[in-house]
């Protein structure tokens, strides 16, 4: 069972898993998906503050924090236990691409030529992840969720406003990796 596991799977084993994780929620009466809310949840248990954002019974979505630890606990046993023993395989054109950048090492699912910690402490590294991690903060709350919120569940209940959260997320995404991302490369 754990060699299956181990092997890459079609991606419509992943859409119909993601699929079906919407019906799940509205049957147990949750209409809320998202990961960017559990940050909430956690101020909200942490911070006795008087702050009106923070006030009100986030015991109720709980379950929102339990499947925040449940995706960190995945991400850990999938990447230390259950990565497949042949290398990555990138296109030849995206590697030849991401050449052009000086990002060379292609045998991690994240490459060491931007994630790593001496990295972190260049302007290149700061720009990446201290003004790219604000810049996602900040656009997650402006949009009122993230992707998976807006995406997967907004878009089920038929939300207009995450039908444009998700065109604009779509929209700078393509923007951002085929402008922005080779424009920051060439300056740093």
């Amino acid at each position: 069972m754990l060699e299956i596991i181990k092997q890459p799977w079609h991606w419509l084993a992943g859409g119909i898993i993601i699929g079906l994780t919407v019906p799940a929620l509205l049957l147990l009466g949750n209409k809320k998906f998202g990961i960017s809310s559990s940050l909430r949840h956690i101020c909200a248990m942490c911070l006795p503050a008087n702050i009106p954002f923070f006030k009100y019974d986030w015991k109720k979505e709980v379950w929102n924090l339990f499947f925040v630890v449940g995706v960190v606990i995945g991400g850990f046993i999938a990447s230390n236990y259950l990565q497949n023993s042949n290398s990555i395989v990138i296109a030849q054109k995206t590697q030849t691409t991401l050449s052009a950048y000086g990002i060379t090492d292609f045998t991690k699912l994240m490459p060491e030529d931007i994630f790593n910690w001496s990295n972190l402490f260049t302007l290149k590294g700061f720009v990446f992840f201290i003004i790219g991690g604000f810049l996602v903060g900040f656009g997650t709350r402006y949009a009122g969720g993230c992707t998976s919120g807006h995406s997967i569940m907004g878009l089920s209940n038929l939300q207009l406003p995450s039908l444009i959260a998700t065109i604009s997320f779509m929209v700078g995404g393509f923007i951002c990796a085929n402008i922005i991302l080779p424009l920051i490369f060439k300056l740093f």
